[in-house]
């Protein structure tokens, strides 16, 4: 590969990470997943119906769409951050080439690498990881540690780190296209969505449909921490749970029906992930929060 322009930004980027990196090369078995909310809209089409329309899962360069920080744009923090950890390589790049966001799912999660985005996560195959490139913390952070797929010492430095479960990721970033059909192992959801629409668009992908254990949070539980996110979400989550439960397909109902802050719903799906993972820890921890991923790169 030569230098210079005639690399693309995906390569100089890959480059420039890889020349950061050290480590051992990353286990083969591991995998990276994307975390998302499967019922979100886009642009008044379901995310997954749009998904299965484009055949491409997008950024948030691409969609314009957030229901968090909207940054990506010329200049906003993700922008710079990207500028930041690619050496410049996407700067006067089409917003299409941009890379879409991730996690290493270096401790098995059967709900996905960093749930805090998402009760849905697509696993990509072993292949991507040729592509991919790893920073440890959360990018918003302003890394100083990186990894490539050969040379990975992340995990060790996240394995020693104290983190609360929302936090507990090693943030990947994937170069050039995600396509369902050709890139991902398997789309896997929470169970309370069988028999509805997300599934039957699911179908319509083109990867195997696979079905985690399951969030589910019920409101005695989720009284018992209101300092992790605040009282006011505890008493939202209360109000919106059904027969005393919380699960993901409750929370995307309400943000659809569009009679909620979005950024409180956010601050419910918070405490469903924490408090109502299967095979969650008991402890908690107040920790700040990195910008959430948005519609198509880690839907929130």
């Amino acid at each position: 590969m030569s230098d210079g322009a005639s690399r693309t930004p995906q390569e100089r980027a890959l480059g420039h990470v890889a020349s950061l990196a050290s480590g051992p090369p990353v286990d083969p078995v591991l995998r990276t997943t994307l975390n998302f909310h499967p019922d979100r809209m886009l642009h008044g089409t379901s995310m997954l119906d749009a998904l299965a329309e484009d055949g491409v899962y997008r950024s948030q360069f691409v969609t314009g769409t957030s229901n968090g920080g909207l940054t990506a744009r010329p200049g906003g923090d993700r922008w710079r951050w990207e500028s930041r950890i690619f050496n410049g390589a996407y700067d006067e790049a089409p917003t299409q080439l941009r890379p879409v966001y991730g996690a290493l799912n270096f401790r098995h999660k059967p709900v996905g690498a960093a749930p805090r985005f998402g009760s849905a996560h697509f696993r990509l195959t072993a292949q991507t990881l040729a592509r991919t490139t790893l920073c440890y913390p959360d990018s918003f952070l302003q890394p100083s540690d990186f990894g490539v797929a050969d040379r990975m010492g992340l995990i060790e430095i996240a394995l020693a780190d104290s983190q609360d479960d929302l936090d507990d990721y090693i943030e990947a970033q994937i170069h050039g296209p995600v396509r369902p059909k050709d890139h991902v192992e398997a789309l896997v959801l929470d169970p309370c969505y069988r028999g509805t629409a997300v599934e039957v668009a699911a179908l319509r992908l083109g990867c195997p449909v696979e079905w985690h254990p399951g969030f589910r949070l019920g409101i005695e539980e989720l009284r018992r921490h209101p300092d992790y996110r605040g009282q006011e979400y505890v008493d939202l989550g209360t109000r919106l749970a059904v027969d005393g439960v919380l699960d993901p397909r409750i929370v995307g109902n309400a943000a659809r029906a569009g009679h909620y802050d979005p950024q409180a719903l956010k601050k419910v799906w918070h405490y469903l992930a924490r408090f109502g993972a299967p095979g969650r820890t008991a402890d908690a921890s107040v920790r700040t929060e990195p910008e959430e991923r948005v519609v198509l790169d880690g839907l929130h």
